[in-house]
């Protein structure tokens, strides 16, 4: 049986890579972003990607440069090195998930996205998603995990399937997304929501109005938002969506 998204993921926003805000060294995915989130009240939404040692952090990007003034992939660095690394506007480096996880402790809805690890959302994962799951154990507090990539979804079926998963979904430009065409077609219309015992998606906001959003809508799945930047954002983003994941003001 697919485990039902948490009704508290619904009730109060989610802030976006955390309650992020540079101007308060509060970058995104930051200790201090997930901790000032904690202390709001807010969801937190963060992303994993992998070390050289496989080990899952929380990391957005799949180089350091933007987030750190340092270039390289941050699959060439091992958790230590990323600890080390220091992020820009921030005091220290790249947290790791176990980290995270002890900094939230519960206390608010976690949601994890899991970077594609594959390249083009094809089925060379595995690794990423076997860390999470370890950190994840015994972890409790309201949490959910998601990916664009349907692979990475189904094998979090797998290895943890009393955890509720979904799907973040798009418009899938080619250009945007830096997929393939062929890919970006088939995803689109987010076919493989059933087949990876998807309980939830979190879609693209200017996409919302996609035929096949409002088909699972019907169907009763909690629909997600991304990423919303602005109040009135927000009002007309509810008029579809169940919840928010907002940055740049207070949802």
């Amino acid at each position: 049986m697919t485990p039902p998204l948490p009704q508290v993921f619904l009730q109060c926003p989610i802030a976006h890579r955390a309650l992020h805000d540079i101007a308060d060294n509060r970058p995104e995915n930051s200790r201090a972003a997930i901790l000032a989130a904690v202390q709001a009240g807010y969801g937190i939404e963060i992303d994993l990607q992998m070390t050289s040692d496989r080990r899952a952090v929380v990391f957005h990007d799949y180089d350091m440069k933007r987030l750190t003034g340092q270039p390289g992939p941050i699959r060439q660095v091992t958790a230590g090195q990323a600890a080390e690394t220091a992020l820009l506007n921030a005091d220290d480096g790249i947290p790791t998930l176990d980290e995270v996880l002890e900094l939230v402790a519960g206390k608010v809805p976690l949601l994890i996205e899991f970077k594609d690890q594959d390249g083009a959302m094809g089925p060379d994962i595995g690794p990423l998603e076997q860390d999470a799951v370890r950190a994840l154990q015994g972890y409790e507090g309201p949490v959910a995990l998601m990916s664009f990539n349907p692979n990475s979804v189904a094998e979090l079926a797998r290895l943890a399937p009393h955890l509720p998963r979904g799907l973040v979904t798009c418009s899938y430009q080619p250009k945007v997304e830096l997929l393939p065409r062929k890919v970006c077609d088939q995803l689109r219309d987010i076919p493989d929501f059933d087949r990876v015992g998807a309980s939830f998606i979190s879609h693209e906001v200017a996409d919302l109005d996609r035929p096949r959003v409002a088909e699972l809508k019907a169907r009763g799945v909690p629909i997600l938002s991304w990423t919303i930047r602005s109040p009135e954002q927000e009002a007309e983003a509810r008029k579809i969506a169940d919840n928010v994941t907002f940055e740049g003001y207070l949802a």
